[in-house]
Order: structure tokens, then C-alpha cells, then sequence
């Protein structure tokens, strides 16, 4: 009874963390800072929001497993840093839906790196997998429409596609990471994304932030993004990945997506296609089935 409630909570949690993930476009959208800015800050307070947590459960971090895999945490902490900067912009240039969806072509990336990166097979399953969600993009992209995509919305669908390549890019060094716990992990992570970006941000964006509008309401969705986005939804998300079978958290986290699809209709008014809602339904079911093996950390 036990080990059935607590399937039941992890469910619960798992649900939770997938539609916090998918509102975040929506709030970036409303946010009115540069996008290094935002994803410096994202770092900064979900890595403090992390430590607070684990302090409150008495665990300590590892040291020896930091320590042991110290370089590669450094550079997927710099990867996930960009790749927010990438995946922020696409939503200003673009809608929340089409970003969302060039972002879930990540594990399509991960079958065509992992022969090369990880020497794993390529099989016909995995390239049917990739012609399938290649197609999708085409129809997602609004080609098939009859309009050509403008150059703000190439941009846009260019940016969400590079963010795909650099979380492609987390899972494959993410594979080489050894005994170490998932909150080590995303803590020094995210602290290490944190940390790359601010010579980025002072270089590239600090003539932009000082225009910028700062208001109070400003402050609290960023205070939202780094505490509810980050270090809340990430912690139901690593709690119940403990719980559950992987097949049941790629399953789930399907959810992301669909949220962040219907809530740009519903309160942004984007409109999607039918030709954008057969891509999505093809990038999607793609990656799902791709999806049905190793199961991926999560870093969005």
C-alpha cells in the first residue's frame, strides 16, 4: 500500500514538474530582460533554491563526485547556459509552439550524434525516427502553408533548433558522467551555467540591461522562473524519477510540450496550422519512440 502511494505521489510530482516546464515560454514572453540575463539569474537562484533543499532533507553534496567529474560538469553547465540564451530568444522570435517544438528535436540530434559520440548502432528504427521528425519540422516550419517563413521566424525556428543541438549535446556528455547523484549533478550544473554567463552578459548584454525595464512585476516572474521553473520543478522531477519506470517519465514528459502548444493558443493567441498540428503530432510521436530506451535527464 506503501509503495503504491508513493508511485501515486511520484506520478503527482512528475505531472506537476512537466506543466511547470511548459508554461515557461509563457513567461519569458511577459519578461523584460535580455535572455543571457534571464538564464544567468535561472541559474543563480535554482542552484540556491537546490542547496536550501537539500540542507532541509540533511544531504550533503559529494565532493569526491563533483571533484571526479569536475570538467565534464563544467562544460554541460556552460552548454545548458547558452542553450537557455538560444531557446529564450526563439520564443521573442517566434511563437511559444514552433520554439517548443524545434526544441523536442533534441533526441533526434542525440540519434544521429550517438553513432559517432557513444558508438552506438544506427538502426533503421532510429533513422525512420529522424525522417519522420524532419518532416514534422518542414510542416511545423509553415513551408507546406503557402508562406514562406519571414526572416524574424527563421530566426526563431534556427534558434530553437541550435537549442536542441546544445541539449543534444548535455545528453551526450551527460552519458559520460559517472557515480554521482542527480542533485550534485544539476547543482553544480546549473552553478556552472550561472557563472559562464556572467562575462557573457556584462560583455554582450550589459548596454541592453541597463535600459531595460525592471519592475516589480518583472522581478517577481524572474523570481518565478529561477524558483518555481528551475529549482521546484527540477526537484519533483529528480524525486520521481527515482519512483518510476523510465518509460512512464518519457511518457510523461509529453506533457511539456502539449501545455506550452495549447496555452500559446489559449493566451497568446498563436495560431498553429493544420499542417503545424500534423508536425507537432509527427516531431512529437518521433521522439517519443525514440525516446523508448535510455532514459534522458532533463534540462529545459
Amino acid at each position: 500500500m506503501n509503495t503504491h502511494r508513493a508511485d501515486q505521489t511520484a506520478r503527482v510530482h512528475l505531472i506537476l514538474a512537466m506543466v511547470i516546464f511548459g508554461t515557461i515560454g509563457i513567461f519569458r514572453k511577459y519578461l523584460p530582460l535580455p535572455s543571457g540575463v534571464i538564464a544567468m539569474l535561472r541559474g543563480f537562484i535554482g542552484m540556491g533554491f537546490l542547496l536550501a533543499f537539500m540542507k532541509i532533507k540533511k544531504q550533503a553534496l559529494s565532493r569526491s563526485a563533483i571533484k571526479n567529474n569536475l570538467k565534464l560538469l563544467i562544460i554541460s553547465g556552460a552548454l545548458i547556459g547558452f542553450n537557455w540564451i538560444m531557446l529564450f530568444e526563439a520564443y521573442q522570435y517566434t511563437t511559444v509552439a514552433t520554439a517548443t517544438l524545434c526544441y523536442y528535436m533534441a533526441p533526434v540530434f542525440v540519434l544521429l550524434l550517438s553513432p559517432l559520440v557513444l558508438k552506438e548502432r544506427f538502426t533503421l528504427k532510429k533513422a525512420t525516427c529522424i525522417l519522420v521528425a524532419c518532416i514534422g519540422m518542414v510542416m511545423v516550419s509553415g513551408v507546406l502553408d503557402g508562406n514562406e517563413a519571414g526572416s524574424q521566424e527563421m530566426m526563431g525556428i534556427l534558434l530553437g533548433l541550435g537549442a536542441a543541438v546544445l541539449y543534444a549535446s548535455v545528453v551526450m556528455i551527460n552519458q559520460r558522467i559517472k557515480e554521482i547523484a542527480a542533485y550534485d549533478k544539476t547543482i553544480v550544473q546549473l552553478g556552472m551555467a550561472a557563472l559562464v554567463l556572467v562575462p557573457y552578459v556584462m560583455m554582450v548584454e550589459g548596454p541592453t540591461l541597463m535600459n531595460a525595464s525592471v519592475t516589480p512585476l518583472a522581478i517577481v516572474m524572474m523570481l518565478v522562473v529561477g524558483i518555481l521553473h528551475t529549482g521546484v520543478a527540477y526537484a519533483m522531477y529528480f524525486g520521481a524519477m527515482g519512483s518510476l519506470k523510465a518509460q512512464t517519465v518519457a511518457l510523461f514528459s509529453y506533457i511539456d510540450p502539449i501545455v506550452a502548444v495549447v496555452l500559446s493558443a489559449l493566451l497568446l493567441k498563436e495560431n498553429v496550422s493544420i499542417f503545424g498540428w500534423i508536425g507537432a503530432v509527427l516531431i512529437l510521436g518521433a521522439t517519443f519512440i525514440s525516446e523508448r530506451a535510455p532514459r534522458i535527464d532533463r534540462k529545459k
